[in-house]
């Protein structure tokens, strides 16, 4: 595997996708594609789509291990062996040994690449990326004749890369199946989209979040049903969660809320100096994503859409009294578009961080109503 540092596709804390021994919530997805592997109808391009962190890669890397692992059914055979329940592959084969050591002559991964320049990952995948899989194709097939090539993420190719990769979907190189995960769909030229057949992934519940993350070494603990509301049924997400302390900012967030319209001040300038000390990038980026979830939820609550769960204390009770109806819903999904864009605005050109989520936590205590 890629040096994690310079690798786009794997999540810190976190398995690479291709080392994830099982895939938690996805049955639905895993039987459409055997479906199509045994009826001998599988298309040669598939866009597996869905919220980040819900699996798509880990999907991507136990289809290809499964193809490159699985002789092509037989209809004809009556007496050979039976057809493959799961896309499960031994460890031990002598495929999916070369994947895990990244010698796997059938297999391709593109991904955002390293700029020779500026030794940092490019923004975008470019058209040489997608042009280098011309050398690949042009490789002879081994084990059964296949090759695999997956994309991570292809919403990340830019135009030109994109009309590369139109052009191999438009005439396919033979016994070649291309796996594309992507998290927008929508950013994708509608004729890519149109060669592809979809496999798309949903949240994971409560039950199924804390699996996948066991799975990855990390306990929820009892806050499994709280990382799957807050992480919007992402695995990645409530990682991100779980090692930058996400849920002990949203308390406070809510908390914080709770004390609106008369702000306690103390707090949220401690809230602010901790988000912005040197370093803490990550938390920053984090307390904003939690700010944005929290007034969802809250002008959610006063459209008569109050939170299932509780992910912090009180977090119902302090919703219902500051939106109790749609006129409030209203203003807090306005005040939540202007003073969360206001704050991104300063990011970019660099205003002091603790200063600015103080003056964010300010303009939503104005829209707070009076107690």
């Amino acid at each position: 595997m890629a040096d994690e540092t310079q690798d786009p596709t794997r999540v810190p804390g976190a398995p690479h996708p291709s080392e994830t021994p099982r895939l938690m919530g996805q049955d639905a997805a895993q039987a459409t594609f055997l479906d199509a592997f045994n009826s001998g109808r599988l298309h040669h391009a598939w866009l597996i789509t869905g919220p980040r962190g819900v699996g798509k890669a880990t999907l991507a890397w136990r289809i290809a291990r499964f193809l490159l692992c699985t002789p092509d059914p037989d209809p004809n055979d009556m007496f050979g062996a039976p057809a493959p329940s799961s896309l499960d592959v031994s460890d031990e084969h002598p495929v999916a040994r070369r994947i895990a050591a990244g010698a796997e002559p059938g297999l391709k991964s593109v991904h955002r690449t390293e700029n020779d320049k500026t030794k940092r990952l490019r923004d975008q995948i470019t058209i040489e990326d997608i042009r280098a899989l011309g050398s690949f194709f042009q490789l002879s097939a081994t084990d059964g004749g296949r090759r695999v090539v997956i994309i991570d993420a292809a919403d990340e190719m830019n135009v030109n890369a994109a009309n590369a990769l139109l052009k191999m979907l438009e005439e396919p190189p033979a016994r070649t199946t291309l796996l594309l995960i992507c998290h927008q769909p929508s950013r994708l030229l509608p004729t890519i989209r149109s060669r592809c057949r979809t496999l798309r992934l949903g949240p994971l519940d409560a039950q199924d979040m804390a699996a996948a993350m066991a799975q990855a070494g990390v306990d929820p603990g009892p806050d499994s049903a709280a990382l799957a509301e807050l992480g919007a049924g992402s695995v990645g997400e409530a990682m991100r969660l779980t090692l930058l302390d996400g849920l002990r900012i949203y308390q406070e967030i809510v908390s914080l809320l709770g004390t609106m319209p008369n702000l306690d001040r103390a707090r949220a300038l401690a809230l602010a100096e901790a988000a912005a000390q040197r370093g803490s990038d990550q938390k920053l980026d984090l307390l904003y994503t939690l700010m944005d979830v929290a007034l969802a939820r809250l002008a959610r609550t006063g459209a008569g859409h109050p939170p299932t769960v509780n992910a912090a204390p009180n977090e119902a009770e302090i919703f219902q009294r500051l939106a109790h109806d749609t006129r409030q819903a209203q203003a807090w999904a306005s005040t939540a578009q202007t003073a969360l864009s206001r704050a991104r605005h300063g990011r970019a050109v660099n205003l002091d961080p603790a200063a600015l989520v103080l003056d964010t936590l300010f303009k939503l205590s104005e829209t707070a109503p009076a107690r």
